[in-house]
């Protein structure tokens, strides 16, 4: 398992945080990550693998907000950096 939390898991959501996505389009991703605990524990039972998890795995639609916020916080850091960049060049 930390193989894959390690390697395919943060693949999956590479550049997501500059898209917008369908809530249909992440749902989707989830799928893919319900039907790989589903797999790996040979379960059907929805709620034994939202139990498995709670213990360090987020859904893509989760680090999808997670990401995003980060992007806003980064964007809006380097146009403050620049607003005061610029404005220190005429004075």
């Amino acid at each position: 398992m930390q193989l894959i939390k390690s390697k395919c898991i943060p693949s999956l959501p590479y550049g997501f945080d500059a898209c917008a996505l369908t809530k249909s389009e992440l749902s989707s991703l989830d799928f893919i990550v319900n039907r790989f605990f589903m797999k790996l524990f040979k379960t059907n039972n929805i709620d034994v693998v939202k139990s498995c998890q709670n213990f360090g795995f987020s859904l893509p639609s989760e680090e999808w907000v997670k990401r995003g916020k980060n992007l806003v916080a980064k964007y809006i850091a380097c146009e403050r950096a620049f607003v005061y960049y610029s404005s220190s060049m005429f004075y």
